[in-house]
């Protein structure tokens, strides 16, 4: 299989480009020693903690993507997924070109197990959904609990009105375009919602390690937001994306950049570091049954 096409090529150029603009724009806007100082003085006990909870996360991810993989036909055990769920980690953060990490997922189960490719996309996608559903619903929920001085608009009424819409809109639109996975709603919600608690937790251990110890939602609202924006495939890995949504995010929420900035850098840090054991676990991927040894 050809890791990179000329297309997959020309994606990762731009992606590359939009990286190293998204970089130079936050290096701008902060003062680059402060914030290698204070990453620097992170407390390793509490970013520890922070590692095992955001590793915590990706095992409920996992978890809730094999339910999907069950609706389109596909019985993995448990560890096959895992496994599987690891390995894709490691293809989204350093190996972004034509493939991808949901893309080799595809690609590897169709050609082990003959499911039909229209069947998995739906599934990884739908699961990708479903845990942004889940940080637009939570992002929503907290910022109910900051500061609303910034607006004169009567901004906790409009976020409870989209709070209350979130889970029925999405309801529906699973109904109609993704007929095959409706028969379970219910859970797949409950484990995004492990999913998000999870990492909010590792961010919550990141804050500590840092020794930032006031305007916690502040910076959670501020994660939350920036992890939907590296969803989106702009940058590698979601770098620079990150960042660019706490350095202008501080401005309105009335925190120090440079801390905000080595907050981000910390958990895309962990996130890297998580995900490395993707680079031999493929190995174990060999076996067509789906019952690793």
């Amino acid at each position: 299989m050809e890791i990179i096409s000329r297309k997959g090529l020309f994606k990762l150029l731009l992606k590359t480009a939009v990286t190293v603009l998204a970089g130079y724009i936050v290096i701008s806007k902060i003062d680059l020693n402060e914030t290698w100082d204070i990453i620097l003085s992170a407390d390793p006990v509490w970013l520890f903690m922070a590692l095992v909870c955001f590793n915590v996360s990706k095992w409920i991810s996992a978890f809730r993507l094999n339910i999907f993989f069950r609706m389109a036909g596909l019985d993995l055990s448990t560890r096959y997924n895992l496994i599987l769920y690891y390995v894709g980690m490691f293809y989204n953060l350093f190996l972004p070109g034509g493939i991808g990490g949901d893309g080799y997922k595809v690609y590897l189960l169709n050609r082990n197990f003959k499911i039909p490719v229209k069947h998995l996309i739906g599934a990884t996608l739908l699961d990708r959904i479903n845990g942004m559903v889940t940080l637009v619903f939570l992002a929503l929920l907290l910022l109910l609990f900051i500061d609303h001085t910034f607006t004169d608009l009567p901004l906790p009424v409009f976020l409870i009105v989209l709070m209350a819409l979130t889970y029925p809109v999405f309801y529906f639109l699973v109904r109609f375009f993704f007929r095959r996975f409706s028969g379970s709603f219910l859970m797949p919600n409950l484990l995004s919602l492990g999913v998000q608690v999870s990492q909010l937790v590792s961010a919550f251990f990141i804050l500590w390690a840092l020794d930032i110890h006031s305007l916690y939602v502040e910076y959670l609202v501020l994660f939350l937001l920036s992890s939907m924006v590296a969803v989106l495939p702009f940058t590698i890995g979601g770098i620079g994306a990150r960042e660019l949504v706490f350095v202008f995010g501080a401005n309105y929420l009335m925190i120090d950049k440079n801390a905000a900035v080595a907050f981000s850098l910390l958990f895309f840090i962990l996130t890297a570091f998580s995900s490395l054991p993707g680079t031999f676990l493929e190995l174990k991927l060999k076996n067509r049954s789906g019952q690793v040894s």
